[in-house]
């Protein structure tokens, strides 16, 4: 997870939500990387997206059993889909996501009807991840905020 969270941090510098991931099997790391969809101009470049691409390709093969998914954030429908689908053997997140979740906050998904099931674990990093986001997203409101008083012209305040 510690590699997770250096990635989210990476997506905080380039301007995206910080979000991370990281995939193992056997001790051995396949594939790491962060959320850009920002600067991939692309709405599936979410971190899991990402790595599950790297990984696969390194594979030669889109089912990626055995693995451990290490994420900084309770994955979303699209990419708990993703995981579903790569046979993902465990899934390891850091916090939830109680705007777009998919495992147990507001998009809750039937995992029991599934055709895979991976073991999931939450909990691992809470914390630093949850502040990550937070602090990431407080910036980004200091900013936006900062944007508007710049573009509002005192006779617009009367």
């Amino acid at each position: 997870m510690r590699l997770a969270l250096a990635e989210a941090r990476k997506a905080a510098a380039r301007g995206e939500v910080p979000v991370g991931a990281v995939l193992v099997a056997d001790s051995e790391l396949l594939a790491r990387g962060h959320n850009r969809p920002l600067t991939a101009s692309d709405p599936t470049a979410h971190a899991e997206i990402v790595v599950l691409r790297r990984a696969a390709w390194k594979a030669g093969n889109y089912r990626l059993p055995g693995s451990t998914l290490y994420v900084t954030v309770e994955p979303c429908p699209m990419c708990l889909g993703a995981i579903i689908q790569a046979r993902v053997k465990k899934l390891v997140y850091a916090t939830e996501d109680s705007k777009a979740g998919a495992v147990v906050s507001r998009l809750k998904f039937n995992l029991a009807a599934a055709n895979h099931r991976p073991e999931i674990r939450s909990g691992l990093c809470r914390e630093e991840a949850s502040r990550l986001l937070k602090d990431f997203f407080r910036k980004r409101r200091l900013e936006k905020n900062k944007k508007c008083r710049m573009v509002a012209k005192p006779e617009a305040l009367k």
